[in-house]
């Protein structure tokens, strides 16, 4: 089996989830090499849970640069750990930066790229990429033709599993290119002490039926209850009812949690598209015909104002 090397995003010295998973997807279609990039003084714990999900091998590289300007740093290293190790593929996770990262990559590399992947197997001539397409009305399997298949997966497209392997660190000397543009200045995002919406497991969603701003107090009681991110459909961004950082759907953040729990949404195409891969989707609405319901797996008729307090305060009680 090819070697298949994994992106590893981190902040703050810790691995972040969906890198697991990508080496959990790795060891489906080949051997996981993990690729830490500027992680400093964390880099030997990062590699260790690398390798305790299955890294045979860690590439890490470390520099100045990485932290002071964007993603072509990144692009450089990645692109020549690629060249010198003959990689069979290379797996990002699927975020805003990771599908610039995975894009300039293959460009570099002169190969093919898939994007927002939901599964991946083995097959014959490289690995096989299941996709949600048409704002996620259908599911298509593809594969890079060319080159080094450069595929970025979606967040929570699988558990992750440990897989203890060697987890042999190598160092890499990156020959970086050019000047690129640089961070001059970083405000810390203000934490909400909630899970990042896009790699959450659960997400509870509030819409144009909240009403007002306030109207989401109900909302973020019941996703802190279940330990949720908290997610908002775009009438009620618009609205100005919630940050836009917290929009679901085509024009927002997909997410693809195991429960998404959507609150006073009607269910519009745009929205569906963000969150339609979900495992299991739950619906409250007063409109019994709000298309919303099509696609749910369970749905409640009513007030939402009656019944999230309701089921928040359930919640509770079964937590003890």
């Amino acid at each position: 089996m090819g070697e298949i090397l994994v992106l590893v995003d981190h902040a703050d010295g810790v691995v972040r989830k969906p890198a697991l998973e990508l080496l959990t997807l790795a060891r489906r279609i080949g051997e996981p090499s993990a690729v830490v990039l500027g992680a400093g003084s964390a880099a030997a714990d990062i590699a260790a849970k690398a390798g305790e999900f299955g890294a045979a091998k860690v590439y890490v590289a470390d520099g100045a640069e990485f932290a002071d300007q964007l993603v072509v740093p990144k692009v450089d290293a990645l692109t020549q750990i690629a060249k010198a190790a003959g990689a069979a593929a290379v797996l990002v996770t699927s975020s805003g930066e990771g599908k610039e990262v995975a894009a300039r990559v293959a460009l570099r590399l002169e190969s093919g790229i898939i994007t927002d992947a939901v599964d991946l197997e083995a097959g014959d001539g490289g690995p096989v990429a299941t996709q949600s397409v048409f704002a996620a009305s259908f599911q298509v399997k593809s594969k890079v033709s060319h080159g080094t298949p450069v595929i970025t997966v979606k967040p929570n497209a699988v558990a992750p599993e440990a897989a203890p392997a060697a987890g042999a660190v190598e160092n890499v000397t990156v020959e970086f290119t050019g000047k690129a543009a640089k961070v001059v200045s970083r405000t810390p995002r203000v934490s909400s002490g909630r899970p990042e919406l896009t790699e959450a497991a659960i997400v509870v969603s509030g819409g144009r039926g909240v009403g007002a701003a306030e109207g989401f107090g109900v909302v973020e009681e019941l996703a802190d209850s279940l330990g949720a991110a908290v997610g908002a459909s775009r009438a009620a961004v618009d609205a100005g009812w919630y940050p836009h950082s917290n929009q679901v759907g085509q024009t927002g953040k997909q997410v693809s949690p195991q429960l998404y729990i959507a609150a006073g949404i009607s269910g519009a195409i745009q929205h569906r598209a963000g969150m339609q891969t979900s495992k299991t989707i739950v619906a409250i609405n007063k409109d019994e015909e709000a298309p919303i319901f099509e696609l749910v797996d369970y749905g409640v008729v009513g007030d939402l104002f009656t019944v999230l307090p309701q089921l928040t305060a359930e919640v509770k009680a079964r937590k003890g």
